[in-house]
């Protein structure tokens, strides 16, 4: 009885010594924009500078911004030895530029500064001679990386922005797995990465897709849950230029014509496993159109994509695709 009593009350002191899972929120800048990551621990383990150091080893291989980066030193033709960071990236752009013919090309980087969208203000007012002059030098097909070195054609601008943002989103997940925690969401600028559920709530991390709103005030077109998925959302209702005519340009640029995309898409949402994949597919997207668009994601049913157009009548239409769930 005595022993059986001792047993009992060991169980019951392990227990109840044992903290309960509880949220840790982590907010900053980085990348120009915001983060958020929110993770479940019985011990409240602050990770903020694990995360500085990755947010700098990642600025430090692929950063436009910073003049010292593995990538800015690439685009002086300046012979760099890249990381493992730079490679899975470069890997998964040349998968995302064959997949999509061209349409995602981090070679657009000239383009991309001309237009004043980029890291480097332009020098020389743009016109249709400067444009076609750029476009000799875009091509991700004739870049390639041997021995961790990138060979290329002097000149050549590369630009991961449009997926370097979502590879980070994976870091932080990856990084906080490694630490076994097994209930996470990761937001950088709106780029999401979810496991587990939110503890808070006990269900799957509630996230949100915007209305396109020129004005620049926030709303939601749909709130639902997100469970053990990656999303990304690229839409040109904020970044945009206009001219003497009123006319809007998109950030999005066609790298066959160096000009801004012409597409009825306002915003396109991706929800697939990783964060670098959906990024570069939302932006791929959103160049499209919404019948190309349709096409591609019948050859690509694993892919979950939401999208908010302009059809025919000129008004605001949403479309989902391959069983995205918006409830």
């Amino acid at each position: 009885m005595k022993r059986a009593l001792l047993i009992t009350l060991i169980i019951t002191s392990f227990f109840s010594c044992k903290k309960e899972l509880t949220n840790t929120k982590l907010s900053g800048s980085v990348f120009g924009t915001f983060y958020d990551v929110t993770y479940a621990t019985n011990t409240s383990k602050d990770f903020s500078k694990q995360f500085d150091s990755i947010f700098n080893i990642i600025n430090k291989s692929m950063s436009n911004y910073q003049a010292d980066s593995d990538i800015s030193k690439i685009n002086r033709n300046e012979s760099v030895t890249v990381d493992h960071h730079f490679t899975k990236v470069f890997k998964a752009s040349k998968k995302l530029y064959i997949e999509t013919e061209g349409i995602l090309d981090p070679t657009i980087g000239k383009l991309v500064n001309a237009w004043d969208f980029g890291s480097e203000k332009p020098t020389t007012k743009l016109d249709s001679i400067k444009i076609d002059s750029l476009k000799q030098f875009v091509g991700f097909n004739r870049m390639g990386l041997v021995d961790q070195k990138i060979v290329k054609r002097k000149g050549a601008f590369i630009d991961f922005n449009a997926i370097a943002k979502g590879y980070a989103v994976d870091v932080i997940g990856m990084f906080l797995e490694s630490k076994n925690i097994k209930n996470y969401m990761v937001n950088i600028g709106g780029e999401l990465r979810t496991k587990g559920v939110n503890i808070k709530k006990q269900s799957g991390w509630t996230v949100g897709i915007e209305n396109p709103n020129f004005d620049g005030s926030q709303s939601y077109d749909v709130v639902f849950e997100l469970k053990d998925k990656a999303m990304a959302t690229s839409g040109t209702y904020r970044k945009f230029k206009t001219d003497s005519l009123g006319n809007r340009y998109a950030h999005i640029l066609n790298p066959k014509t160096g000009y801004p995309t012409k597409t009825n898409i306002l915003s396109v949402s991706v929800i697939t496993d990783t964060c670098m994949m959906a990024d570069g597919y939302a932006t791929a997207f959103q160049a499209m159109g919404i019948d190309k668009l349709s096409y591609f994601l019948a050859r690509h049913p694993e892919l979950q994509v939401y999208v908010i157009f302009i059809n025919e009548n000129k008004e605001m239409q949403t479309k989902a695709f391959n069983g995205f769930k918006t409830k």
